[in-house]
């Protein structure tokens, strides 16, 4: 491959001259397999292109090209259906759906989103951003299409090892079992979540993917077992009992097959003619098929192979002759490391804090604490529900464990938040990473609904660190305190605030600047923006800023003080307006009887906010600098009117 300079994904039309000539996935059908190998080539070469403008999902796709061609050329999925888990997988899947030719605007504003997406194409059934419940919806679909009288469509589900542990997937698998209905579950194993997968169900994958006998064998052997006859005296019995023995060791994948559900493979996932063989072979088999994939993450590109972590969501790369050569980003380090770093920190004081973390140890910068405390790290797979209530268990134990997970995939444990958290009133810390617009990611990551959801459970407190120095003070805080704790946090710089900090007091906000004429109280972030506002409007307006740091408990003499004393008071966060900080700070007010019409509250609309910059994203909804100043000037001129 050629050092790629050019910033456009797809150097031209021409050089992808199978994708380019896509309209949708039908020719793939009548592709020799010459075809298919000159289109998987055409693939990773986009997807090399692609990174050497932006950062994307990588490794993932590239493991998955061989398999989605197969699955596109034995099945019609513009009338089947077909449903990926975890859908930053699907950049093959867009490309020969159709949209090579809008493929180098992916994870840009207006352009194709990285998950699948309902408004793109008739290709895409579910927005699927999380993990684990692509075997549930195929369960479904395909009872609608029975209930419906339209059986003959074909389901398929495609699920990654990482995701399999999810306690969705199970209850998905037990329901289907039960139901019988004709279903292709397709087990991508390649040995990895974004991080090497953990867990019992790893092993046992494992074991099968280690197994010797291969099914073509197995197959075999199981036929001619089948012909011994089943009578009923101690021979014939010790003859059936030696028969199921046989099939339990070498039939791979008992667990499935009990469950009434056919296990078929391991094979090979690269290997295009044996992957359609195989989804061919599971078309014609009555009831639910669950099919073995094994492929390799990075599969095509040596650097990506060798290091599907790095190379999993990697920085903008050009390639070298085999060699990846990463540009290095530039700016103030990000709110995790600073999270990264306090967690050490009271880790090392406190022999009783632990950590636990769903499958995101990389996302979450962990990896240094996993090894420096390998006893007291605990990552428990794509399984959010289990580890809130598992912390809660460390809880009753005397321990002080952190929940450090994404904002949006907290969302998951919501009534282990409820149920053992907050109604037991155990200190559990919650760190909820990605918490705001994660940009490029889009609506299935975008962390803007914590703010409600955890300040309205009882007992629990939630605060929100406003610059670098106050992330280390909160959770040494919220370890000292005995009730639920949430720190919110987003995928942004931190703010580097040249002054002393106030301590750290449960429920009590920071005062950064007195002002005559207004006030400006931000949450979290936001207050980097709230100061560059407060800068602008100096000589035109006397703005105070604060540091709200707590949502729950509000900080009740801060909202009297503001209210008596500024002419007007905007509110900033970077959430979902209902429920959020405005909301809460309008209802003291309330409660307090002052006059709600000086408040103006800027947050993030009642929508699902698409993908893009985040610094655009902002401006759009009203939260950059100068749309912060656009309201005050607004709202000050009302006052100002209303009140000569």
């Amino acid at each position: 491959m050629n050092k790629k300079t050019t910033e456009s994904v797809h150097r031209s039309l021409g050089e992808h001259p199978l994708l380019a000539s896509l309209d949708d996935a039908t020719p793939l059908r009548d592709y020799s397999p010459q075809q298919l190998e000159q289109a998987a080539s055409e693939i990773r070469d986009v997807l090399c292109n692609l990174l050497a403008t932006r950062t994307a999902h990588f490794a993932s796709n590239l493991g998955v090209v061989e398999l989605c061609l197969a699955l596109h050329s034995e099945f019609d999925f513009r009338t089947d259906r077909l449903i990926w888990d975890t859908g930053h997988q699907v950049y093959p899947h867009k490309l020969v759906t159709g949209r090579y030719k809008d493929f180098a605007g992916i994870r840009t504003a207006g352009g194709l989103m990285g998950y699948p997406n309902p408004a793109e194409s008739v290709y895409d059934l579910f927005m699927t951003g999380h993990a684990g419940c692509s075997v549930s919806t195929a369960v479904g679909l395909r009872s609608g299409d029975v209930v419906g009288g339209q059986e003959e469509r074909r389901t398929v589900a495609v699920i990654g090892d990482g995701a399999f542990p999810s306690g969705i997937v199970f209850e998905a698998l037990n329901n289907a079992g039960e139901l019988g209905d004709d279903l292709t579950i397709v087990l991508n194993d390649n040995k990895m979540s974004i991080c090497p997968r953990v867990g019992a169900v790893a092993n046992y994958l494992d074991r099968l993917r280690s197994n010797p006998f291969y099914t073509g064998l197995k197959s075999e052997v199981v036929r001619l077992l089948d012909h011994v006859p089943m009578f009923g005296d101690p021979t014939e019995r010790f003859l059936a009992q030696m028969k199921e023995g046989v099939k339990a060791g070498l039939l791979g994948g008992m667990l499935f097959e009990e469950l009434n559900i056919r296990y078929l493979g391991p094979i090979d996932g690269h290997d295009l003619a044996l992957t359609r063989k195989y989804l061919a072979m599971a078309k014609e088999i009555k009831g639910p098929v669950l099919l073995h994939v094994v492929t390799e993450k990075g599969h095509g590109y040596k650097p990506a192979a060798e290091d599907p972590v790095f190379f999993h969501t990697p920085p903008v790369f050009t390639d070298d002759g085999g060699k990846a050569i990463t540009q290095k980003s530039e700016g103030l380090p990000p709110y995790t490391l600073h999270a990264r770093e306090a967690i050490r920190k009271q880790m090392a004081a406190d022999p009783r804090v632990t950590v636990i973390t769903a499958a995101m140890c990389q996302g979450n910068k962990l990896e240094p604490l996993r090894e420096e405390y390998p006893t007291r790290f605990f990552d428990v797979g794509i399984c959010e529900s289990h580890a809130v209530a598992f912390a809660a268990g460390q809880c009753k134990t005397g321990l002080r464990p952190i929940v450090d997970i994404y904002s949006t995939f907290l969302q998951r444990s919501y009534d282990q938040i409820f149920q053992e958290a907050a109604l037991q009133n155990l200190p559990v810390v919650f760190m909820l990473d990605r918490a705001g617009l994660t940009g490029p990611d889009g609506p299935t990551h975008h962390g803007l609904f914590d703010i409600g959801y955890m300040r309205l459970f009882p007992n629990m407190v939630c605060m929100a660190p406003g610059y670098a120095n106050e992330v280390n003070a909160m959770l040494a805080a919220a370890l000292t305190h005995d009730q639920p704790c949430s720190i919110r946090y987003p995928k942004a710089s931190a703010l580097q605030l040249e002054h002393t900090p106030a301590p750290v007091e449960i429920g009590k906000s920071e005062t950064i600047r007195e002002g005559r004429d207004g006030t400006i109280i931000a949450f979290g972030a936001m207050l980097e923006q709230a100061i560059a506002a407060a800068d602008a409007l100096k000589g035109e307006l006397d703005v105070a800023v604060i540091n709200a740091r707590f949502v729950k408990p509000m900080d009740l003499e801060m909202v009297r003080t503001s209210l008596r004393e500024s002419k007007f008071v905007v509110t900033i966060e970077e959430g979902a307006k209902m429920g959020g900080f405005g909301s809460a700070f309008i209802e003291c007010a309330v409660a307090e009887n002052f006059d709600t019409r000086s408040i103006r509250v800027l947050a993030l609309p009642d929508e699902f906010i698409e993908h893009g910059d985040r610094g655009d994203l902002l401006d759009q909804h009203g939260l950059s600098v100068p749309k912060i100043e656009q309201t005050c000037r607004e709202i000050a001129g009302s006052s100002l009117t209303s009140n000569p």
